[in-house]
C-alpha cells in the first residue's frame, strides 16, 4: 500500500509538469519531446512517429515477464479556451493551475485535465519501481480533440497487447464500454459587401456555460452563436442595422459560450435600446439554464464600413435560425443516452465568406451518415460549400469482456458497489483502436472532471487518487 501511495503523489507531480508544457491540438511537438525525455530518464524504450504519437514500453515486473502486454492509453493534446482578457499565448505558454479545496483548476483557461491526468497516471506507472504489473505499452496520442488524428495515424503493429485501458473518461463511478462516432462538418457560404455609413456598435453575448459538445449536449446549454442569430433576427424588426462581422466559439467540439457581432446603424440609441429589450425577453426564458448570460453593447466610431449586403445579412440570419443544432435523436435501446447530435462550434466571418463548423456525433454509423446528408442538403440548397473531415466510427459494445469483469470486480471490492456500465455520447479513441486491432478488449475509465473544454474546467484530486489506485489493482490482476 505504501508503494501505491508513493506513486499516487507522483501522479500530481507529473500533472503539474505537463500543465507547464504548451500542448493545444496541432501544437504537440513540445509535449512529444517531454514524453521522449521521460522515457530516456527512466531507461525505457520509446517509439515516436510523424504525428507526434509516443509509445513507451516497460517490461513486466517479477512474475509477469511472460504475460501479454496491457495497453494504457491517453491523449497529449488539450482544448485551448481562455477568458477574453487572459494574456496566455497557448502556442508557447503553459497552463497556470492552482488548488481549490479538492479541486485543481486553471487561471482563466481550460485546465487540460482532459487528458493530461491520464498521461500523468500512466507515467507514474511507468516510473514506478515497486508496482506489480504486466508489460506495459503506454500509448500517448495527439490531436484527439480535432478528430483523433494521432490515433488514426498510429501504426498499431508496434503494439502486441490485446487488453487496453483508456483513461479519457470523466466520471469516476462510470465504466465506459461504448462511445459515439463522429465527424467534423464545415459549411462555407459566400457573402457580398457594400460600403455603409453609420456608427459601429459592438454587440457581445457572454457568460453562457458552454461545455463539451458530447457529454454536455443534453444539459440544455444555450449555443451563443445560435442565440446571437435569434437576437439579431428579432432586432431587425425594430431597428435597422448592417453586419460587419460575427464570430462565436473557437472549437468545433465545444458549445460556444460567447458570440460577438460588429454592427453598423444610423440610429445608435434606438439599436441599443431595442437590443437590450430583445435580450431581456430571451433572458427570462433561459435564465434557469443560463443564469449568468449577459449582453454588452458599445457604440464606437462613425464612418464608412464594408458591411454585409442586405441579402447576405438575411441569408446569414436564416442559416443561424434554421440550422440543425443540439440533440436530434435519443437512443431507443439505452435509456437516457443521446444517440445523435450536432454542435455549431465555430462561426467565423471572413472578407468574402462566412464559415459555420460543426461537430457531429452518433452511436450508430447509419444515423451519422444521415446527419451528414441532412446538413449537406441544408447547405447546398442555400448555395454553400461543404467539407467533411475527421470521421471516426463508433466503438461498439463488447458483450463478453474479461477486462470489463476484472475492473467491475475490483471497483466493487474497493467501493462496495458496482460501477455504472455506460455508453457515452462522445468520441473516444477506443473506437479507433478497436477498428485497427483485432480482438481488442477495451475499457475507458477516469476521475471526476467538471466543465471540460471550458474555462471552468476542474479535476477532483480525491477522485484522481482513487482511480489511479484502482488502476494499479487492475494491472496487478492482469495475468
Amino acid at each position: 500500500m505504501k508503494e501505491v501511495l508513493k506513486e499516487t503523489a507522483e501522479v500530481f507531480r507529473y500533472f503539474k509538469e505537463i500543465c507547464a508544457v504548451p500542448r493545444g491540438s496541432g501544437n504537440t511537438e513540445a509535449i512529444r519531446n517531454y514524453c521522449v525525455r521521460f522515457a530516456e530518464q527512466n531507461g525505457l524504450r520509446a517509439y515516436s512517429d510523424e504525428a507526434n504519437n509516443v509509445v513507451i514500453y516497460k517490461p513486466g515486473t517479477k512474475g509477469y515477464e511472460n504475460v501479454r502486454p496491457v495497453i494504457l492509453q491517453g491523449h497529449l493534446d488539450m482544448v485551448c479556451q481562455k477568458e477574453e482578457n487572459s494574456p496566455i499565448d497557448f502556442e508557447k505558454d503553459g497552463i497556470k493551475s492552482y488548488t481549490d479545496g479538492d479541486f485543481i483548476k486553471a487561471d482563466g483557461t481550460t485546465l487540460g485535465a482532459d487528458n493530461g491526468i491520464a498521461v500523468s497516471m500512466i507515467m507514474a506507472v511507468l516510473a514506478s519501481r515497486d508496482l506489480p504489473h504486466p508489460p506495459i505499452e503506454a500509448v500517448f496520442t495527439t490531436d484527439e480533440e480535432i478528430g483523433m488524428i494521432g490515433a488514426q495515424k498510429l501504426d498499431t503493429s508496434v503494439l502486441k497487447g490485446r487488453k487496453m485501458i483508456n483513461l479519457d473518461s470523466e466520471e469516476a463511478d462510470v465504466l465506459t464500454v461504448s462511445c459515439a462516432g463522429g465527424s467534423d462538418f464545415k459549411i462555407t457560404f459566400p457573402i457580398d459587401r457594400a460600403v455603409v455609413r453609420g456608427t459601429k456598435v459592438s454587440l457581445e453575448l457572454s457568460g453562457l456555460k458552454g461545455g463539451h459538445s458530447g457529454t454536455d449536449i443534453d444539459k440544455g446549454r444555450v449555443n451563443a452563436s445560435v442565440l446571437a442569430g435569434r437576437l439579431l433576427n428579432q432586432l431587425k424588426k425594430s431597428a435597422p442595422f448592417h453586419i460587419i462581422s460575427i464570430s462565436g466559439g473557437t472549437k468545433g467540439n465545444a458549445i460556444p459560450f460567447y458570440c460577438k457581432a460588429e454592427l453598423v446603424t444610423d440610429n445608435t440609441e434606438g439599436l441599443i435600446m431595442s437590443a437590450e429589450d430583445c435580450f431581456s425577453a430571451v433572458k427570462k426564458e433561459i435564465s434557469v439554464r443560463e443564469p449568468d448570460c449577459s449582453i454588452s453593447l458599445t457604440a464606437k466610431e462613425t464612418g464608412d464600413f464594408g458591411a454585409l449586403s442586405t441579402a447576405s445579412r438575411d441569408k446569414l440570419l436564416y442559416m443561424l435560425l434554421t440550422t440543425p443544432n443540439g440533440i436530434t435523436d435519443m437512443s431507443a435501446e439505452i435509456k437516457g443516452l443521446v444517440e445523435t447530435s450536432l454542435n455549431l462550434g465555430i462561426l467565423e466571418t471572413g472578407t468574402d465568406s462566412i464559415v459555420m463548423q460543426y461537430a457531429l456525433r452518433s452511436n450508430k454509423e447509419s444515423a451519422l451518415a444521415f446527419l451528414e446528408d441532412r446538413l449537406s442538403l441544408f447547405a447546398s440548397y442555400n448555395g454553400c460549400r461543404t467539407e467533411i473531415s475527421g470521421r471516426y466510427a463508433p466503438w461498439e459494445f463488447k458483450k463478453d469482456s474479461p477486462l470489463q469483469s476484472l475492473y467491475a470486480d475490483a471497483y466493487r471490492e474497493r467501493f462496495g458497489r458496482k460501477p455504472q456500465i455506460a455508453a457515452i455520447h462522445a468520441g473516444l479513441e477506443c473506437a479507433v483502436f478497436a477498428r485497427k486491432i483485432e480482438d481488442l478488449d477495451c475499457i475507458s475509465i477516469g476521475p471526476d472532471m467538471y466543465d471540460v473544454h471550458t474555462v471552468h474546467e476542474s479535476l477532483s484530486i480525491s477522485s484522481a487518487r482513487e482511480i489511479f489506485e484502482l488502476l494499479c489493482t487492475v494491472l496487478e490482476r492482469c495475468r
